[in-house]
């Protein structure tokens, strides 16, 4: 059965009490490289690898590219088609063959699952899925990075939570289209989590959005690694995402003040390196729900 987690003074939450920036997809530890902005501006968020998943690269096709191609090409033919892939979140439809019922879903376990829990992460509350890209260059019948850019974090994708349910807890109706979610090969975690969409986008008011998806193409308003960066792990943020005098933080796994630099106009962290779930009280920091409903909408017309 479903656990629906509700804020005291209501069962409806109309726009997100929490924010969760959630890493998800290639980069140098889990893939071994960035996932690619092709020439025309398309992103393709690649799949981190999973040798249990029942889902292959060569099952995959996002944007009219089969994934198997970009992959072979840019680990140099460490991965292939045959090879496994976790396809998680996932929120393309047409991504892979469906079963009747299907609804975009997002897993998470361990101490990543137990983070959330902890920061009271529940209905109504928005997951923002960034990732590391870099451009890419067409080469004869593959692919290569670009050297003249670098590699870059950038928004892909959100969920708005509508449903939160262990996987052990899963009815035969969910699991029937659900069944080859990589998740559903982890039933030794009793943490083992999934979170399903509301069918449409509340942020202090109704959008046009759907509760979830993901941007077709690369946009400035998508990137959030400062653009005078060196490294990837440098964000540019807003002037109001400050740490404040009363001791809130911004965003969790991200308490020491030294990581915080006020630019002329803006906000400079330095990101963790590592960690999947930085989340961020909009009570503490209401700005956060105009700032992400204007990166949303305004890329509304990019998104599948």
């Amino acid at each position: 059965m479903p656990i629906s987690r509700v804020y005291p003074g209501g069962s409806e939450v109309l726009k997100p009490r929490k924010i969760i920036f959630s890493r998800k997809g290639f980069d140098t530890s889990s893939g071994g490289c960035p996932s690619p902005i092709l020439p025309d501006g398309r992103l393709l968020s690649l799949p981190i690898p999973d040798t249990r998943s029942k889902v292959r690269f060569g099952d995959i096709e996002h944007c009219g590219i089969n994934l198997a191609d970009p992959v072979t090409a840019l680990t140099k033919g460490r991965l292939d088609s045959a090879s496994g892939a976790h396809i998680d979140p996932d929120l393309n439809v047409t991504a892979i063959a469906r079963q009747p019922g299907w609804r975009p879903v997002f897993g998470q376990s361990g101490a990543a699952q137990g983070h959330l829990h902890n920061q009271q992460v529940g209905a109504g509350d928005l997951f923002v899925f960034f990732g590391l890209f870099r451009p890419v260059l067409r080469e004869g019948d593959g692919w290569r990075f670009d050297p003249a850019s670098p590699a870059r974090h950038v928004i892909w994708g959100w969920l708005q939570v509508g449903d939160i349910l262990k996987v052990d807890q899963a009815d035969e109706n969910l699991r029937h289209w659900a069944e080859y979610h990589p998740h559903f090969r982890w039933n030794d975690d009793p943490s083992n989590t999934l979170y399903l969409p509301q069918n449409r986008l509340e942020m202090g008011g109704g959008t046009s959005l759907s509760g979830s998806g993901c941007f077709k193409h690369f946009s400035s308003s998508l990137q959030l690694t400062d653009r005078r960066a060196e490294r990837p792990g440098i964000w540019a943020l807003p002037r109001w995402c400050f740490p404040k005098a009363s001791g809130e933080v911004p965003l969790s796994y991200h308490g020491r003040t030294d990581r915080w630099r006020r630019d002329t106009h803006q906000v400079v962290l330095q990101a963790v390196s590592r960690g999947q779930e930085f989340v961020l009280d909009t009570q503490a920091f209401p700005e956060a729900v105009r700032w992400m409903r204007c990166i949303l909408t305004s890329n509304a017309t990019l998104h599948d």
